[in-house]
């Protein structure tokens, strides 16, 4: 099990999450391409951290919505989604080049990704854009009761996947995420956080917002870097769950 974390969500003067101070306790850094948010030189920045901490570069495409920070979806035909995936994906990996590294996996931003839950042909979509730029790269997807159609899409593909759960956001009784601005979408006390955890890493499974137990297999756990406490949360889970 690997901690993830999104990333690199400056741009230009505007500062945004505390890379610095999460990046020694994660694994895997999803490192925004500059359509919802970042620029080159926060990019380059982000992948520089990365290396020197020997955590894992993927790429975070989301929608070309630098105002909405990629969290207002956005309806696009197939051919213009895929070839968004693609632009963004092929800029992390060049400034990833030029640093002598690559990016290792893609996990789509905010709306996108949330939609692609939803629409198995924005799934499709998103799994070919990936897999005709590097059938290498694996697909971070959220983990929930559909596993089994999401890996026969990925066979398909010719994709590999990697199951990601939450240790800062609530869940539906669907195994959705519950949408940000519901109450209590977000969690933030680092007890709540410690519990979800402990239920996704040991026992398989995640309680809902109103109670109820969900299936839970995941390869990954998310802190996400724009959430304040991300910092203690990330060292929190590390040093109690044991995340090592």
């Amino acid at each position: 099990m690997k901690l993830n974390c999104d990333m690199g969500e400056s741009f230009g003067s505007w500062s945004k999450g505390m890379d610095a101070e999460v990046m020694p306790y994660i694994d895997m850094a999803n490192i925004a391409c500059g359509f919802h948010a970042s620029d080159p030189l926060t990019m380059d920045l982000t992948v520089q951290m990365a290396l020197e901490r020997d955590v894992q570069i993927g790429a975070h495409p989301g929608y070309p919505d630098l105002l909405g920070f990629g969290r207002r979806d956005l309806h696009c035909s197939a051919e213009e989604l895929k070839m968004m995936v693609i632009y963004q994906i092929a800029a992390l990996d060049g400034i990833c080049r030029v640093n002598g590294t690559a990016i290792s996996y893609v996990k789509p931003h905010g709306a996108l990704y949330n939609k692609m839950m939803l629409d198995r042909d924005i799934l499709a979509t998103v799994m070919n854009a990936v897999a005709d730029y590097n059938p290498e790269l694996a697909l971070v997807v959220l983990a929930n009761g559909d596993r089994e159609a999401i890996l026969k899409l990925a066979e398909q593909q010719k994709l590999r996947v990697l199951f990601e759960a939450f240790a800062d956001r609530a869940y539906d009784d669907n195994g959705s995420l519950v949408k940000r601005n519901q109450p209590g979408a977000v969690l933030s006390d680092e007890l709540q956080i410690e519990r979800q955890v402990m239920e996704i890493v040991h026992e398989g499974k995640v309680t809902s917002l109103s109670g109820r137990a969900i299936p839970m297999q995941a390869d990954t756990i998310c802190v996400h870097g724009d959430n304040e406490h991300a910092v203690n949360a990330a060292r929190h889970i590390r040093k109690t769950v044991g995340l090592l």
